[in-house]
């Protein structure tokens, strides 16, 4: 699948498309259900199928604090709209001058001048341009007057639940990864190229890699036992922690997890990380002893967690 990071990098040659818009976040079955008819729409018209997503989402921007805890970084995200057979990528930097990008202009310069759009997918929610002037009912006009057809997602619609980003967080955040996995339509995971750290874990016998998570908010926080899949596609068990390690004084959320029975350098590699239970919130704890046995601890039940989880498999 194709990338294309702004606008300014759009091309001639990508003129033409059926597209949607979009945060979709996580890209779960409801998103997937829009996706397969986006797909069966360029076919059917001898397009491209494309996807335009913002980074930062939208409500990164104007409300940090409020925005919601983020499913899929962008990377994540982009691989999974390629799993899903998308064929190019259209990632806008929203900041404010864009946001202030008057909307008409945004169609007939964006939409009809650039990508050449036929068929748009969109929430009929969708809110766009300078003072969210734009909205569906200004597309679908538009559409009239310039040669593209509108339709919204709620056409779309399946399953009795409605999927969404808001209930996959909800399952995350009970430690209900079936439930997640079941609204995914795949396994939660977090991907992430691993980073030197402060290297404290591998003094006490617990080396663990350092994945920065790269999003505003997690979804998950906490001590996890998590399968992990290194480069050469092998599955490892192990124990993970995601939060800002107060003990050792850090700052920024990130994701450290150690994988068990593992010998091997992991710097520089992409790591696909599985949270399969939650063990435990993370603490602050009283010096790095008493870190070192609740690592102990933790580790002792995330591999009698993955035992049980294998063993019946073996049967």
């Amino acid at each position: 699948m194709q990338l294309i990071r702004g606008i300014h990098n759009i091309r001639p040659e990508h003129r033409g498309c059926v597209l949607t818009i979009g945060n979709f976040d996580g890209v779960h079955l409801g998103h997937q259900a829009v996706l397969a008819q986006v797909r069966a729409q360029a076919q059917a018209r001898g397009l491209p199928a494309m996807v335009m997503t913002f980074e930062p989402q939208p409500q990164e921007l104007f409300q940090p604090d409020r925005a919601p805890a983020r499913l899929t970084n962008l990377r994540e995200k982009h691989d999974a709209l390629a799993a899903q057979g998308i064929e190019r990528h259209l990632v806008v930097h929203f900041n404010r001058k864009f946001a202030n990008y008057p909307a008409r202009e945004f169609i007939e310069h964006v939409l009809v001048g650039q990508l050449g759009v036929k068929f748009l997918v969109v929430g009929d929610d969708f809110r766009f341009g300078k003072g969210r002037e734009g909205d569906f009912a200004m597309l679908q006009q538009a559409g009239i007057v310039l040669g593209f057809e509108v339709v919204d997602t709620q056409s779309y619609r399946q399953h009795q639940e409605r999927v969404s980003s808001t209930a996959t967080r909800r399952a995350l955040a009970a430690g209900d990864f079936a439930h997640a996995a079941a609204l995914l339509g795949r396994p939660f995971a977090f991907q992430g190229r691993v980073v030197h750290g402060q290297k404290k874990g591998r003094t006490i016998g617990y080396p663990t890699a350092n994945i920065q998570l790269k999003r505003l908010h997690s979804p998950l926080q906490g001590v996890f036992a998590v399968q992990v899949q290194i480069n050469d596609g092998k599955m490892y068990a192990g124990v993970a922690n995601i939060g800002r390690r107060p003990t050792l004084d850090g700052k920024q959320v990130q994701l450290e997890v150690h994988l068990f029975d593992f010998n091997g350098d992991l710097y520089g590699q992409q790591l696909r990380v599985i949270p399969t239970q939650f063990i435990r919130a993370e603490q602050k704890f009283a010096d790095f002893g008493e870190l070192q046995r609740q690592i102990e601890a933790d580790a002792a039940i995330a591999r009698q967690v993955m035992a049980n989880a294998i063993e019946p498999q073996l049967r």
